[in-house]
């Protein structure tokens, strides 16, 4: 039998377990499901939208809540004459300032592929460079009052425009500031709570008019939500008794995404199907998920190392020392020290203690490591411990260090390898 065939002992339709499949329903989000229609609700009265925020972090639901309730609000808009709504939606990926989201979402009105576009009205795009931000802030107006009627615009991660936001306190007040004959209301989405915190006053009485939080799942809501989806991904019987417990528990420890619940159940799948293929057992175990949670993670450090310099994997393996020896979370003191040594035995030049701390941030920016904030009497300071399991680091570690048997030795002898 050839490699390429339909054959499957386990997947049903793997696209069910993917974060991006919409669901014909919403789970474990009826509270804030029906927080946010009353918000929506002013639009079919036919008055001026309410602003909204809503925040919490990835996987937990808010562009997903975003998609369904606006589809099921356009679809009642729709048989009221006096209400004429449209929505314009950005993500703001890519998008470090206020300008670069007037300048897109000019350009996503004017694309041809948009629904508000029509043949007559398709323009040019308008360039990212070269324009007061003055200049596009009123081709964004001109572009939003020749739509006219009620226009939501919905720019989702919004956090990654940073301190420069402007573009959130001029869209709200358009309309009574300009005079414009059009109804306008934004729906910010962030995952970062710092985001909504640091926004500027001014801005928190606009944009934050509405606010809704989406916490994270806890154990029991993503069981119930990985139940509805392998019931469709999944051949029956197919699934261990702890195997959905067990990848719920997992992301509820560490995020509470349904996302990463979810990524996890999908390679755990794999895991078991690549098995199944060769004549093992056409089953999802414990031992799967565990697997499966080690390749992610491996793969996790394998990426962030991609962007390290060799110093920075010093650092990494510094870290991995002191976890092995259960010396973690540690201050960025004493790893700095440990580091010293680490670099002598390798006979290579320590870097200063500021640029190791800035690889200690990185390695926390790509999830390798937690930044732990402690509090003593001598005051505050800043600790790290790994964000990955031991095993996964070291696994792709060896990679650029070789075997790295000793650690390994030290993490059994004080049972910290998992």
């Amino acid at each position: 039998m050839g490699r390429f065939n339909r054959e499957s002992f386990i997947i049903q339709d793997k696209d069910v377990l993917r974060d991006d499949y919409q669901p014909e329903t919403l789970e474990e989000r009826d509270e804030e499901l029906d927080e946010y229609a009353a918000a929506l609700r002013p639009v079919i009265q036919g008055w001026q939208p309410n602003n909204v925020f809503l925040y919490g972090v990835t996987g937990v639901g808010k562009t997903a809540a975003t998609h369904d309730l606006l589809e099921e609000l356009q679809g009642s808009a729709e048989e009221y004459d006096d209400v004429d709504l449209n929505i314009i939606e950005l993500n703001c990926t890519g998008c470090t300032t206020s300008y670069q989201v007037a300048v897109n979402l000019v350009n996503e009105i004017r694309s041809p592929s948009h629904p508000l576009t029509t043949v007559s009205s398709a323009r040019e795009p308008m360039s990212e460079t070269g324009y007061q931000q003055k200049r596009i802030f009123n081709e964004l107006y001109n572009e939003l009052e020749s739509i006219g009627g009620t226009i939501l615009v919905v720019l989702d991660e919004i956090d990654n425009i940073g301190s420069d936001d402007d573009i959130l306190y001029e869209l709200p007040r358009a309309r009574s500031q300009l005079d414009l004959d059009v109804k306008i209301g934004v729906i910010g989405i962030s995952n970062d709570f710092k985001f909504r915190e640091n926004l500027s006053p001014k801005v928190k009485d606009t944009l934050c008019e509405e606010e809704i939080l989406f916490p994270p799942y806890d154990a029991n809501e993503l069981r119930n939500i990985l139940r509805q989806r392998a019931d469709i991904a999944l051949h029956n019987d197919v699934l261990e008794s702890d195997v959905i417990p067990l990848c719920a528990a997992f992301s509820a420890q560490d995020s509470g995404s349904a996302r990463q619940a979810l990524r996890l159940l999908r390679k755990a799948a794999d895991v078991a199907e690549s098995e199944a293929m060769e004549g093992g057992e056409a089953k999802i175990t414990e031992e799967h998920v565990r697997e499966a949670e080690h390749q992610i993670q491996r793969q996790q450090v394998v990426e962030g190392m991609h962007s390290l310099t060799r110093q920075g994997q010093y650092v990494l393996l510094t870290v991995c020392q002191l976890a092995a020896e259960g010396e973690t979370p540690e201050r960025t003191k004493l790893i700095y020290q440990r580091y010293q040594k680490i670099l002598q035995n390798h006979g290579s030049d320590p870097l200063k203690r500021r640029r190791v701390h800035d690889h200690l941030s990185d390695l926390s920016l790509h999830g390798i490591l937690r930044l732990v904030d402690s509090t003593s009497g001598r005051g505050n300071y800043n600790e790290y411990e790994l964000d990955v399991s031991l095993s996964s680091a070291l696994d792709a570690l060896e990679s650029e260090f070789g075997e790295l048997t000793e650690i390994r030795e030290t993490a059994k002898r004080h049972q910290a390898l998992d």
